[in-house]
């Protein structure tokens, strides 16, 4: 899987564009801007948004290419990021340490997925907030051809959320029919998950 992903992101042309991803632009301006972690974070867009919103931004991606082009992109829009080249279960999370947590389009296996899930409820601070976009289960139709996982293990419903995350205030759960425009890998009508909840204690 990571060659899979090198090779994705070893092009010069960004794979998933170098604009952030609607819902996280949205969600991050509502928010006093703090300290954030990333993960699953590819080729960085989404890092170097929060950075350019004055959010301190750590991130990891088993990827070397991944890191190597979010390190240029965030060069070019002149900001700073902390970005590990790390698998998930060789991530050193640290307890009640990030303000927020952004989750875009990470789809890990069932059992890694809980495994993150649960590292970041314990990485937030009370009061932390984790902001959640994915590809629902009906992604897999004939109609959306818009991108991600072949696979219905590998998606989201509102039911696997309600229970990854039931130890937090869940303020937002949707899924929307929408038109995704994130360069040549997410382009066209697409079913996704949309999350936002707050750690209390």
């Amino acid at each position: 899987m990571k060659d899979f992903w090198n090779e994705r992101y070893q092009a010069e042309e960004f794979a998933y564009g170098i604009e952030p991803n609607q819902f996280l632009a949205n969600e991050i301006k509502k928010l006093k801007a703090g300290k954030i972690l990333l993960p699953f974070e590819g080729e960085g867009r989404n890092a170097v948004f929060c950075a350019q919103e004055n959010w301190e931004v750590d991130a990891f991606d088993f990827s070397e290419k991944g890191k190597q082009k979010a390190e240029t992109l965030a060069k070019l829009k002149n900001v700073q990021i902390n970005y590990q080249v790390s698998a998930l279960e060789n991530f050193k999370f640290k307890s009640n340490d990030y303000d927020a947590v952004a989750l875009v389009f990470a789809h890990p296996s069932p059992d890694k997925r809980k495994m993150l899930h649960q590292q970041v409820v314990e990485a937030l601070k009370p009061g932390g907030t984790i902001l959640l976009e994915a590809f629902h289960e009906d992604q897999i139709t004939k109609t959306h051809i818009s991108g991600g996982p072949k696979k219905k293990e590998l998606l989201y419903s509102e039911a696997m959320l309600q229970q990854d995350f039931a130890k937090l205030q869940i303020e937002k759960l949707e899924v929307v029919h929408t038109e995704l425009e994130e360069g040549k890998y997410h382009h066209g009508e697409a079913c996704v998950i949309r999350l936002k909840a707050k750690k209390l204690i």
